[in-house]
């Protein structure tokens, strides 16, 4: 596919570049969110590029049977291919799709010792052993986790200025009310992006055509390859059972509650039998996990039930595309998303949160009288993140604030249809600044 979307990764790469004492770096991420076209694209800031490919051209495996040494690594593709040109200082190497031949890793702390030549590696998280990767090559790499664009990268795409987008800021900032077109311009946006999400390949076709046309099948190709490489790459797990996981997510999203349960999966079903099979989906950035918190108190990690947790889609076009046919027709036409419990906005604020960088935690008690669907931080506050699909009243957030009991907890924070404002306890934000959190929340730690 052409290259045709400005992507953040694109700044990251120019600024690896200029480090004089650069290591090789490690792209990963799920399939299909545009790693290679971004790596490519980077590539032509170089003279010479040289793009190896272990699934397209198998017979590359065996470069690294000499030795790991640059000299033998070149030695051996210039065997294979004597097209390719190797000069010091002007070159850029790419291994890519490095999940079926992790030998590449080793090579990495020759080249960094070595220091003539850019490397980058890239594949998908599919079927990568990343902790034998990581234990080769601790101190000679970096790695950069890359996701499907975010609302920020859709917005460009639509041909928003960075102006244009600093301008939603000012108003979180400033507790400054849209008018009346702004807010309707920029919620129109966000629905577009919350059925088209942020693959690459669906948002240029989306851009090019100004239509949903075609987009539901393109989808529905990149949740059939994620089901191919299940069964391709999931080794020491049963294969059915991470199908039986991951078929699931849309059943427990539909329920009031959302908290996804292994003993619903299957008849008989039991957790102990599916030790591995969240992992596995999370780590090849397929979901998003957020676990209930024992108390919703600072610190969050090591504060939570890691056997109670939410399942989400990372990419929430794909989550509509996973629906029945009915609901996609009227979520694509009609944009009812209300229907579907709030699912679909919790979807969506929880990917924009963990391309953010935040983990998510969600609190739930045991009477069921006090939950939150999200978390974040200020330097000194746990900040709860209500998810309101409809203007329901918000007891859990007022109780959260307003009880001593809950004494980390001084404001929150209430996403919803609404514009944006401050009652003295917690902010209103319109769901298309969920993707300007990060920012506020720094912008308040640094006045402190």
């Amino acid at each position: 596919m052409e290259y045709k979307l400005k992507r953040k990764i694109d700044s990251y790469l120019l600024d690896w570049k200029k480090n004089p004492d650069r290591m090789p770096l490690i792209i990963k991420g799920a399939r299909q969110i545009g790693k290679t076209s971004s790596i490519e694209h980077f590539a032509k800031t170089y003279k010479y590029f040289v793009e190896i490919n272990f699934i397209t051209d198998p017979q590359y495996k065996k470069i690294f049977l000499s030795g790991y040494s640059p000299e033998n690594v070149i030695k051996e593709i210039s065997l294979i291919n004597p097209e390719f040109k190797f000069v010091p200082n002007e070159t850029l190497i790419l291994f890519d799709e490095m999940q079926v031949c992790p030998d590449c890793a080793t090579c990495l702390k020759f080249f960094k010792l070595d220091g003539r030549y850019d490397v980058i590696c890239s594949g998908s998280l599919l079927g990568i052993n990343y902790e034998e990767i990581t234990s080769v090559s601790v101190g000679y790499k970096i790695d950069y986790e890359m996701h499907s664009l975010d609302f920020e990268e859709f917005l460009w795409a639509k041909g928003y200025s960075q102006s244009q987008i600093d301008g939603i800021y000012e108003h979180i900032k400033n507790i400054e009310p849209f008018s009346e077109n702004e807010f309707d311009i920029w919620m129109n946006c966000f629905r577009e992006y919350i059925i088209t999400g942020g693959m690459p390949k669906v948002v240029n076709l989306f851009i090019e055509q100004n239509n949903f046309s075609g987009i539901f099948q393109e989808q529905r190709q990149i949740l059939k390859a994620y089901e191919e490489d299940i069964l391709k790459y999931a080794k020491g797990l049963e294969k059915s059972k991470l199908k039986n996981v991951y078929f699931h997510i849309p059943v427990f999203l539909a329920k009031e509650n959302k908290r996804y349960q292994i003993t619903k999966v299957a008849s008989g079903a039991r957790n102990r039998e599916y030790i591995g099979t969240i992992d596995w989906l999370k780590d090849a950035g397929i979901i998003n996990v957020c676990y209930n918190l024992e108390q919703p108190e600072l610190p969050l990690k090591g504060n939570y039930k890691p056997t109670e947790y939410k399942i989400y889609y990372r990419d929430t076009g794909l989550l509509i595309a996973s629906l029945d046919e009915e609901a996609q027709i009227d979520l694509r036409h009609n944009k009812n998303f209300n229907t579907y419990k709030g699912a679909i906005f919790e979807n969506i604020v929880g990917d924009i949160l963990v391309k953010q960088g935040y983990e998510l935690f969600y609190y739930k008690n045991e009477k069921s009288t006090v939950e939150m669907d999200f978390f974040i931080r200020d330097a000194n506050s746990l900040v709860p993140v209500e998810v309101k699909a409809t203007d329901n009243p918000t007891a859990s957030l007022k109780n959260l604030i307003g009880k001593d009991k809950y004494s980390d907890i001084h404001y929150g924070i209430k996403l919803c249809d609404k514009n944006v404002g401050f009652n003295g306890t917690f902010y209103t934000f319109p769901y298309f600044c969920t993707f300007l959190l990060k920012r506020y929340m720094y912008e308040k730690i640094e006045k402190l």
